[in-house]
């Protein structure tokens, strides 16, 4: 029996022109914040905000990021950020991002960037700790990984 697919997140964003670099593309690093966008709003709508873990003491920093650029993305495009829960243990979670841009002619979008990122939770001063369990039953609803 396969596993289902995870659930996934889609958000549309406007690129800015201040997204973009002397060549008129989305300067790379860039796409790390549409990445955040996708992240922050999934998370909005169907765990809690960053606010609430926050105030509980917590933070996610990134641990790890990775992006593979497949084509340019350009001012004023409107682009889609699919986000996708892959990986979640007590401690830590992944965040699988696609982004795309629908093109007049082409049937299938466009994939610009595929990437992820992994966090950590930490408290305040540092330290890892577990995840609270109603924000990791949550996290869990979202993918088909098994909690570790």
């Amino acid at each position: 029996m396969t596993d289902p697919a995870p659930f996934v997140y889609r958000i549309q964003v406007r690129v800015l022109y201040g997204d973009t670099d002397a060549g008129g593309v989305v300067y790379n690093a860039n796409f790390l914040r549409y990445f955040e966008q996708g992240r922050t709003e999934l998370m909005r709508a169907h765990v809690c905000s960053y606010k609430k873990i926050e105030a509980l003491g917590l933070i996610l920093p990134v641990t790890e990021a990775h992006a593979r650029y497949k084509a340019p993305a350009f001012y004023d495009d409107l682009l889609t950020i699919e986000t996708s829960i892959n990986e979640l243990t007590r401690y830590t979670c992944r965040f699988n991002y696609r982004v795309t841009r629908q093109d007049q002619n082409r049937p299938r979008p466009t994939l610009l960037v595929k990437g992820y990122t992994i966090h950590a939770a930490v408290t305040r001063g540092g330290k890892l700790t577990r995840l609270p369990e109603d924000i990791l039953a949550r996290l869990q609803s979202l993918t088909s990984s098994p909690k570790q």
